[in-house]
């Protein structure tokens, strides 16, 4: 069982003082914070591309390689690469360069992405949302295995026998699938043979456990061993010294920046009777004390199959020194309860 963190570098307006941190200090706090998850023990930590103002981070190997030189052990992957709207070649050179700073501790995840904004940025339509993000994973998993790569598609121009640089350590870089929950998405990556991260931002968490089943079937069906094939999962979360001062301080930027995004997609309004559901017991925020995050981590694992944990934390701005003691929490005392638990019970199973 893996335990990690996932942010988008949020600049949102901070909610007490109105104040908006510029996106620079925002990188670099976040390269903190990997440190840190480092030094506590976590496994994994993810960070999101997005290319509008509220986010900070567009170029998440450059985010994670400014902290790969100052860590040891943590992956750290991106959560998610838009692939419609990149060139995978770039994207792997990226990573591959990330992964000889890191020492074979790069990952690529994989998504077509919830946001819009890099269509247009980078000249594609939407129209070919779909068929973009097929073609250009096609590309990139033969970037993962081939030096030398023959291709051509529709949206991008051939390639002939030419060779891909530098390569990584790691033989094949690991390229998940990101997935919101979509049959199509679930059962395209287990055909691929593909690991799986789910986001899981709403509703039961449980009821991912059908999709966790039907990636399977379809891993199996295309001749994979499913039990070689990792499920993780991405939360909303945050964790304090007690429940009541964790829920205190996650709702309001939190609220903030669910409103904001309501107000462009169309959602209603976010309150807090609609957080304090999410945050019970089978709701899917996860945001408490210790020993409540620590529970609902181990009830995930066990009813879903989930194999990698990721917090994303925080949603909207929240102090740095906040999110720092909940990174600290989380590898200090959530990680270790989750891991021993999940062990003691899997010996038994």
């Amino acid at each position: 069982m893996e335990i990690g963190i996932s942010t988008f570098v949020e600049t949102t307006p901070d909610v007490r003082t109105g104040e908006v941190i510029s996106h620079a200090q925002r990188i670099r706090e976040v390269v903190e914070e990997i440190v840190l998850a480092d030094q506590v023990g976590l496994d994994v930590f993810g960070v999101g591309e997005h290319h509008r103002e509220d986010y900070a981070a567009s170029s998440p190997a450059v985010v994670l390689a400014a902290a790969a030189s100052q860590t040891k052990n943590i992956r750290l992957t991106s959560a998610v690469t838009v692939l419609s709207s990149a060139d995978p070649v770039r994207v792997f050179q990226d990573f591959a360069t990330l992964d000889g700073i890191s020492n074979g501790r790069a990952e690529i995840m994989a998504g077509r992405g919830s946001f819009i904004e890099s269509f247009p940025l980078f000249g594609y339509d939407l129209r070919d949302y779909e068929e973009l993000f097929d073609e250009k994973l096609d590309l990139l998993l033969k970037l993962q295995t081939s030096e030398k790569i023959t291709w051509s598609g529709k949206h991008r121009p051939a390639i002939e026998n030419l060779g891909v640089y530098p390569r990584p350590v790691q033989k094949p870089l690991p390229i998940w699938i990101g997935s919101g929950g979509n049959q199509e998405s679930v059962i395209r990556a287990g055909l691929l043979g593909l690991p799986l991260v789910l986001a899981i931002i709403g509703g039961s968490p449980l009821h991912f456990a059908p999709l966790v089943e039907l990636y399977k079937k379809a891993a199996e069906h295309a001749g994979h061993d499913s039990s070689k094939l990792k499920v993780a999962s991405h939360s909303h979360g945050f964790i304090a010294d007690d429940t009541e001062t964790a829920a205190d301080k996650f709702f309001p930027p939190t609220q903030y920046a669910m409103n904001k995004l309501g107000k462009e997609r169309g959602w209603g309004p976010y309150n807090r009777s609609s957080f304090d559901a999410a945050r019970s017991f089978e709701g899917a925020l996860y945001v408490g004390d210790t020993d409540t995050v620590a529970e609902k981590i181990i009830h995930l694992r066990k009813n879903v199959g989930i194999e990698r944990f990721m917090l994303h934390v925080p949603v909207g701005t929240m102090p740095h020194e906040d999110v720092m003691r909940a990174i600290e929490l989380l590898g200090t005392r959530v990680a270790p309860k989750v891991k021993e638990e999940v062990a003691r019970w899997e010996s038994v199973q």
